[in-house]
Protein backbone atom coordinates (compact mmCIF):
# COMPACT_ATOMS: atom_id res chain seq x y z
CA UNK A 1 0.00 0.00 0.00
CA UNK A 2 2.93 2.24 0.40
CA UNK A 3 4.88 1.65 -2.40
CA UNK A 4 1.65 2.85 -4.33
CA UNK A 5 1.36 5.37 -1.75
CA UNK A 6 5.25 6.66 -2.72
CA UNK A 7 4.91 5.47 -7.07
CA UNK A 8 1.76 7.87 -7.02
CA UNK A 9 3.66 11.22 -5.47
CA UNK A 10 6.75 10.42 -7.88
CA UNK A 11 4.53 10.61 -10.51
CA UNK A 12 2.79 13.66 -9.18
CA UNK A 13 6.32 15.77 -8.58
CA UNK A 14 7.97 14.34 -11.87
CA UNK A 15 4.68 16.33 -13.72
CA UNK A 16 4.52 19.27 -11.74
CA UNK A 17 8.54 20.00 -12.66
CA UNK A 18 8.17 19.38 -16.10
CA UNK A 19 4.55 21.42 -16.07
CA UNK A 20 6.94 24.50 -14.32
CA UNK A 21 9.41 23.58 -16.78
CA UNK A 22 7.02 24.42 -19.91
CA UNK A 23 5.43 27.26 -18.10
CA UNK A 24 9.05 29.31 -17.55
CA UNK A 25 9.90 28.34 -21.16
CA UNK A 26 6.60 29.87 -22.48
CA UNK A 27 6.88 33.06 -20.49
CA UNK A 28 10.35 33.46 -21.62
CA UNK A 29 9.45 33.09 -25.25
CA UNK A 30 6.13 35.06 -24.69
CA UNK A 31 8.55 37.92 -23.27
CA UNK A 32 10.87 37.66 -25.95
CA UNK A 33 8.71 38.17 -28.40
CA UNK A 34 6.75 41.65 -26.54
CA UNK A 35 10.20 43.05 -26.19
CA UNK A 36 11.02 42.35 -30.36
CA UNK A 37 7.34 43.78 -31.36
CA UNK A 38 8.04 47.09 -28.87
CA UNK A 39 10.84 47.62 -30.04
CA UNK A 40 9.75 47.66 -33.69
CA UNK A 41 7.28 49.76 -32.69
CA UNK A 42 9.82 52.00 -31.33
CA UNK A 43 11.72 51.82 -34.45
CA UNK A 44 8.62 53.01 -36.92
CA UNK A 45 7.09 55.68 -34.06
CA UNK A 46 8.21 58.40 -36.67
CA UNK A 47 6.68 57.10 -39.65
CA UNK A 48 3.28 56.56 -37.76
CA UNK A 49 0.78 60.06 -38.63
CA UNK A 50 -2.32 60.84 -36.55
Amino acid sequence: MEERTYKTMRGTGALNIVLGVVAIVTGVSAGVLLIISGSKLLAGKSKILF
